[in-house]
């Protein structure tokens, strides 16, 4: 997977990506890469790729509250005694396995 911090320099350029937009949205595009000294698509790809690698880490990330925290590492250390479901599941999965 492509992280926000590949340089896109080293990846081959063999897709295309085509967006139409506003002309005061392309000024503004235009600015900001001119600004940064990046050409229009490289500010585009590049910003695309960071916001993509952020909805990524926002969605594979669990954030608990102090509390959750504590209750989840009691649990780790701590487990309860597998239910008989749990037991069930568990000996079907070895038969079917042939475990």
């Amino acid at each position: 997977m492509i992280d926000a911090d590949t340089d896109t320099a080293e990846l081959a350029r063999d897709a295309r990506l085509e967006a139409r937009v506003p002309a005061v949205q392309k000024a503004l595009f235009q600015r900001a890469a001119a600004l940064s000294g990046r050409t229009l698509s490289e500010f585009v790809v590049a910003s695309a790729q960071a916001a993509a690698a952020e909805v990524i880490a926002a969605h594979e990330t669990i954030r608990l509250t102090a509390a959750e925290q504590q209750a989840f590492v009691a649990v780790l250390l701590d487990p309860p005694a597998p239910s008989e479901r749990l037991r069930a599941a568990a000996a079907a999965y070895k038969e079917q396995m042939g475990l």
